[in-house]
């Protein structure tokens, strides 16, 4: 019997030098094998679910359908090629315990954990790192409840634009919500970075109207507004969620919309006696200074010539949303913005709900229920912001249509402000972009082709045009928006420098906002788990910088406990 014992101690010994020799390996490179097996134990530890369902839930490299779940919410094609680095694995919670586990587990083994609900960050930063990490992509935690009688609804943040609008209409025809207009995005991100869409001058941003929120904090825990406190429910309403935790929910206030509203698209091209330039002038005077139920949105476009054969024009088309009637709107620019020409023959009055299903792009007559697809293209893109608090000049827009005819890409989006957004102070949210700004300009340009030198070639000429516009826009510094992510404005490697490595895209996307959204980082997440590449980053006085070395060496020791764990398991068990 001794002997017996004495051999299954040497077994157990020689199986803990290979666990201790697997542990090892791990320092040098971990691979998705090397991480599941500790991670899916850990899930174990820390939820109330069964192996085969975390199982269901957890996607290695090997899982056969990992490519399809990994792809399915990537929408710009630039980070979808075999090139673009790939998670560990990808975590698909069913619920509140399963985002819980997976943020203790990846802090455990200390792999960074990125964030998406949507995908459609314009960078990839939801599902893209240079360095191990895991995806926690949270598409399936959907759930929407709309309370008509109070006006209120709790949406969890792997929503959908689309569903949201969705779920509201059914229960009401007369409440909406301030978002934005394309139905795929996902709720979680568009709401943590600000949110607008075509109600922003009557009833501002989506962050405006957030009551209450819950998110997973670096803990583990469970935090409702109450339970996180004033500074960290204010950072998750404009500051980006990912860098503070993992938002699981949103509770908002709905706003009434009328029974009927007016939609209208009219164009212009330079071949039309250069009306565009003077179109332009006249909307940058009219569009942030008018009724604020009416945004008018201008997009800027080279097009071909439809007079000369192989050449390039500019061609402006102001697409708007009035909430109100036709006659009311075409009496109104009629005064104020007569330039447009606007006719009645040019309006469609509709309902709140088929205003959205337009302005989505949707066919005539498409019926609700085409808001609930998560069906998207996805492109090879390039995006870029701006923000406009003076009038462009004549000369800046003649200079700008040659720059557009020459390059003959690159498009323009400008979204009015003013109304709603005049009124809110610009630290009430960390969204600061309020009073002074005339429109935000959005820079676009998409291709179809994966080669190298396509690529470049679009991405200097966003680059070119960007550059242009510099004595145009805003300045000390130049403003960008959070929700279209560029790396361009500067991105952080979370070394000795990263404070001021995020200052300089910090103060493009919050002002004046971002040194206390860095004193809430630094007491929420001193360890700086959520990051990403520009992420919100700690004080270098009050938190250290996340070392990279530092968390492989703790992604060592918490596999290592767990396999130690499991060895003394096993010898108890012969023993």
């Amino acid at each position: 019997m001794r002997e017996s014992t004495s051999l299954v101690h040497l077994s157990a010994i020689s199986l803990l030098l290979v666990l201790v020799d697997h542990v090892s390996s791990l320092v040098a490179a971990p691979t998705p094998e090397s991480v599941y097996t500790p991670f899916l134990q850990c899930l174990k530890n820390h939820t109330n679910s069964s192996s085969p369902q975390l199982s269901s839930i957890l996607y290695a490299r090997s899982n056969s359908s990992f490519s399809s779940v990994l792809q399915a919410y990537v929408r710009n094609a630039r980070y979808n090629s075999t090139s673009t680095p790939k998670p560990l694995l990808v975590v698909t919670p069913l619920q509140q315990s399963h985002v819980q586990g997976a943020v203790i587990c990846a802090k455990t083994i200390g792999v960074q954990l990125k964030i998406r609900s949507g995908g459609h960050d314009f960078e990839g930063v939801s599902y893209v790192s240079h360095e191990p990490f895991i995806v926690l992509d949270m598409f399936n935690l959907r759930n929407i409840t709309v309370d008509v009688q109070n006006e209120v609804a709790v949406v969890q943040a792997g929503a959908t634009l689309g569903e949201l609008y969705y779920r509201i209409w059914e229960k009401s025809k007369v409440l909406g919500f301030p978002s934005g207009v394309c139905p795929t995005v996902g709720v979680g991100g568009h709401f943590s970075g600000g949110g607008y869409g075509n109600m922003i001058r009557k009833h501002g941003l989506s962050v405006d109207h957030v009551l209450d929120a819950e998110i997973v904090d670096v803990n583990g825990r469970v935090l409702n507004k109450e339970e996180m406190g004033d500074d960290l429910f204010w950072a998750i309403r404009g500051g980006g969620g990912s860098s503070f935790g993992v938002i699981l929910s949103y509770t908002v206030r709905l706003v009434s919309v009328p029974e009927i509203v007016t939609v209208f698209r009219v164009e212009r091209s330079l071949e039309q006696n250069d009306t565009v330039t003077e179109l332009v002038l006249q909307w940058q005077e009219v569009a942030p200074n008018t009724d604020d139920r009416l945004f008018m949105r201008l997009l800027l476009q080279p097009v071909s010539s439809k007079a000369v054969k192989g050449k390039k024009t500019v061609r402006a088309t102001v697409m708007a949303l009035f909430l109100g009637g036709a006659d009311e709107v075409v009496t109104l620019l009629g005064k104020d913005f007569p330039l447009l020409g606007l006719k009645k023959e040019n309006c469609s009055e509709m309902s709140w709900i088929d205003s959205v299903i337009c302005w989505a792009n949707f066919d005539n007559g498409t019926k609700p229920e085409a808001l609930l697809g998560r069906n998207y293209s996805a492109e090879f893109l390039k995006r870029k912001s701006d923000y406009v608090q003076t009038p462009i000049s004549r000369d800046g827009l003649e200079g700008l249509w040659k720059e557009m005819i020459e390059l003959g890409k690159i498009g323009f989006v400008f979204n009015p402000y003013g109304g709603k957004m005049n009124e809110i102070l610009p630290d009430a949210t960390p969204f600061p972009h309020r009073a002074g700004n005339l429109f935000k300009i959005q820079y676009s340009v998409n291709w179809e082709q994966s080669e190298v030198a396509e690529e470049k070639n679009f991405m200097d000429q966003a680059t070119r045009v960007y550059s242009y516009m510099t004595p145009f826009v805003s300045n000390s510094p130049r403003r960008a928006f959070l929700n279209y992510r560029d790396l361009d404005i500067g991105t952080n490697n979370f070394g000795k420098n990263s404070y001021e490595e995020g200052e300089v895209y910090g103060a493009k996307y919050f002002g004046n906002n971002f040194q206390r959204l860095v004193k809430i980082k630094t007491a929420v997440d001193p360890g700086n788990f959520f990051r990403n590449e520009q992420s919100i980053p700690t004080n270098p006085s009050g938190g250290k910088p996340f070392n990279r070395s530092l968390g492989r060496k703790l992604m060592v020791k918490g596999v290592g406990l767990l396999i130690l764990e499991l060895f003394i398991i096993r010898l108890l068990y012969f023993v």
